[in-house]
């Protein structure tokens, strides 16, 4: 393994049955999800294990089941006989950023899954006060999109929530202006597909949730990271514990720079990328961002024995 970066998914990478064949094979997979059990006050395991998917696609339940996911099978890695030693980088794509921050021993799994929890909670409070959504703009490009949200949004709110990959622009905002982009798209030269979510995720609607989630992040330990961690608001690695929680805040209210996080590490000299989590929604991005680097996807004890240098 050259000069690895290891990244964590976000929300909609779930899936029923996401995490029983680690558990199967990791101690401390099992511990991971016992130990969320105890914190969540739920049986976070069999959900995930058996769903129903209707609740696991609710995004108080998703994001900490992601989050939980991901840390088992980081810590079933570990105890095949990864190290964090072997990568010079870690990313996560929004609830992601948080498994990144624990990976990289800038946060506890406590704190972290705590936070979780309550940035699920705050965002789908947030979703249920004010019809929104979320739109997909496939073939769209920076200029086009944000012209796009400007035709479409009038008075209400419409902005870029995620910058993908190439040709993989994801728009944000109110109801009534999420379907004015999709019935304008064609003019721009994209294709418009609405995505099923519960609101205008990473977008202004979703300041009633920053506000919320300041004094949890106020209330965490923070650390400073055993590998440089980017933040997915700029592109830029994680600092001080303070600059960290401001970040992380404005992450909820704020486009997710995906693609350029992945050419900072690119430049940064990444060879290889390491998905840890459920699904493979990261590999895939990145054979269009850059289909030269090596992408490998972790998601079962397989793969993750697979991902461990000789």
């Amino acid at each position: 393994m050259g000069n690895a970066a290891v990244i964590f998914p976000g929300q909609g990478s779930q899936f029923v049955g996401m995490g029983r064949d680690v558990t199967q094979a990791s101690a401390r997979a099992r511990g991971v999800y016992q130990r969320a059990g105890r914190i969540l006050g739920f049986d976070v395991a069999t959900l995930c294990f058996e769903g129903p998917a209707e609740q696991l696609e609710r995004t108080d339940i998703q994001q900490p089941a992601i989050f939980v996911t991901s840390a088992a099978l980081w810590e079933a890695f570990l105890e095949l006989g990864g190290s964090l030693r072997q990568f010079t980088r870690a990313a996560g794509l929004s609830l992601g950023e948080y498994t990144a921050l624990y990976a990289a021993g800038a946060l506890s799994f406590e704190d972290a899954l705590r936070l979780v929890r309550y940035r699920g909670e705050l965002m789908q409070a947030a979703a249920l006060a004010a019809p929104s959504g979320m739109v997909s703009l496939v073939g769209a490009n920076e200029t086009s999109a944000n012209a796009l949200c400007d035709q479409a949004r009038g008075d209400e709110v419409l902005a870029p929530a995620n910058y993908n990959c190439p040709g993989q622009i994801v728009i944000s905002g109110s109801k009534a202006a999420c379907e004015r982009a999709v019935s304008l798209a064609d003019e721009f030269q994209c294709r418009a597909v609405t995505l099923a979510v519960a609101g205008a995720f990473h977008s202004p609607l979703m300041e009633p949730a920053a506000l919320g989630l300041e004094p949890h992040l106020q209330g965490a330990l923070f650390r400073t990271p055993a590998v440089p961690v980017l933040a997915n608001v700029n592109a830029e690695y994680h600092g001080a514990p303070s600059a960290v929680r401001a970040s992380l805040r404005r992450q909820v209210t704020q486009p997710v720079l995906w693609q350029r996080c992945i050419e900072r590490m690119v430049a940064d000299g990444c060879d290889e990328f390491i998905e840890i989590g459920p699904g493979r929604v990261l590999t895939g991005l990145m054979r269009k961002i850059n289909r030269q680097i090596t992408a490998i996807n972790a998601g079962t004890v397989d793969a993750l024995a697979g991902a461990i240098p000789a």
